[in-house]
């Protein structure tokens, strides 16, 4: 398996979170439930990374997975060729 993360998306995942629970968002990019963790980064160097909801909310998950501040986008997509 490829130790480098496979774009999902080229644009962020909108997700209504609520307080209090935990996701945990896919870094490797081979999910199936993205934007969050089904367990395809097994083999890799790839985990996830978990994320407590602070509050309920909309957030915006990474899809291209270049973010600078996992879990949650940071316009880098906007920064890449599709």
């Amino acid at each position: 398996m490829s130790d480098e993360a496979v774009r999902s998306s080229d644009s962020p995942f909108a997700i209504e979170v609520e307080i209090g629970t935990t996701y945990y968002w896919c870094s490797c990019g081979k999910s199936k439930t993205q934007p969050f963790c089904d367990g395809s980064h097994k083999g890799s160097s790839f985990s996830p990374v978990k994320y407590i909801a602070e509050e309920s909310k909309k957030v915006y998950f990474c899809g291209c997975k270049q973010t600078r501040t996992p879990p949650l986008c940071d316009g880098s997509h906007k920064n890449q060729g599709s």
